[in-house]
């Protein structure tokens, strides 16, 4: 028998005293994973001791970071920091973190892009050049088709100045409709050239697009006219080989065409200096010189277009320039048949 402390007698064996200190528990948090780290919210606050190693890790089981306003404090000595914990919550589940591996330092991946960096985009096209795919093809359908009917119109205006002689001699009968059509294509190569927005407003780029053409198949068809029918016949030909083979070899090579545009300009400057001698100079070398190069340089000219359609070179147009891209294909082929004219036309000049 034993007595309590405040005297009562106790029967059995002595019971242990109840006031005694609970014996420490031990540590059931997990040792910091290499590469592991937790994500801080706003307001905690962390602070370190001199000569203390600080580790931020993630536990293995559902944990609930500090709240707001908590802090977490190592102290001198100490392998691992003491923070208020809190016991997880049901369904808490931690984010993932943003860098996982040996490699802590990596950036972090977002989605769809490969190897940490995005996309690079064509400074003259708003899409990239693996996305559009589709959206360039119908650009480049839309382009062929109306260069196709532009290309219908003009030609059909040169049979019709060349088989028909009535034709050409009411054109020159009244010279105001030539004057007039001169009038027309400056204004609509002006304003399709140089103005993008209106260029790009649906329907009037169109309707510019439709005047312009059939004021150049009106002054074409008059030129081809003055030419003998043969020599027409074989400047059509000639002009329809050398385009689609361009076209068609600009479609399919890997070559980049379009980083010659600052030589062609050159060239260009150098064509219309031999154009105004060609004025006041009447050779007939100059005027084959002068008409072989034409040809030469808007052949290049017509590649470099074409592979602006592409979207995968040096220079590349929006699809929403489709109208652009047509008036600059069809000037090139123009270009192309008059000069091929111009040189047929004086190797048979006597």
């Amino acid at each position: 028998m034993s007595h309590n402390k405040r005297g009562f007698s106790v029967y059995g064996p002595p019971q242990p005293d109840v006031s005694m200190p609970r014996q420490p528990q031990p540590d059931v948090s997990m040792p910091p994973q290499p590469g592991m780290s937790m994500p801080l919210q706003p307001g905690v606050s962390i602070t370190t001791q001199a000569g203390a190693p600080y580790y931020c890790y993630m536990p293995s089981y559902n944990y609930m970071p500090p709240q707001q306003g908590s802090s977490i404090t190592t102290q001198l000595g100490a392998s691992k920091p003491s923070y208020n914990y809190m016991p997880p919550q049901q369904g808490f589940s931690m984010p993932p973190p943003y860098s996982q591996g040996a490699n802590t330092g990596a950036a972090y991946e977002q989605p769809g892009y490969k190897q940490g960096s995005p996309p690079s985009y064509n400074i003259f096209s708003p899409y990239s050049d693996f996305e559009d795919k589709s959206i360039r093809r119908a650009f480049i359908r839309k382009v062929f088709s109306i260069l196709t009917l532009q290309l219908l119109v003009t030609f059909s205006s040169v049979a019709a100045f060349t088989f028909c002689d009535d034709a050409k001699y009411f054109v020159m009968k009244n010279p105001w409709m030539l004057y007039t059509s001169l009038a027309l294509y400056i204004v609509t190569v002006i304003a399709l050239s140089c103005c993008g927005d209106f260029r790009r407003k649906h329907p009037w780029n169109l309707v510019a697009l439709s005047v312009l053409t059939l004021s150049l198949s009106f002054m074409v068809g008059l030129i081809a006219s003055s030419y003998d029918t043969e020599i027409v016949i074989m400047a059509v030909g000639i002009t329809a080989v050398v385009c689609f083979s361009v076209v068609l070899f600009s479609l399919q090579t890997k070559y980049d065409f379009t980083s010659w545009a600052g030589v062609l300009f050159v060239c260009t400057m150098v064509l219309l200096v031999v154009g105004i001698l060609c004025i006041f100079i009447s050779n007939k070398i100059l005027h084959v010189v002068y008409a072989a190069m034409g040809a030469l340089i808007f052949t290049c000219y017509l590649a470099v277009d074409t592979q602006m359609l592409l979207g995968n070179k040096k220079l590349a147009l929006s699809p929403d320039e489709y109208v652009f891209a047509a008036l600059n294909l069809y000037l090139d082929i123009m270009q192309i048949f008059l000069f091929i004219l111009r040189l047929l036309g004086g190797f048979s000049d006597d």
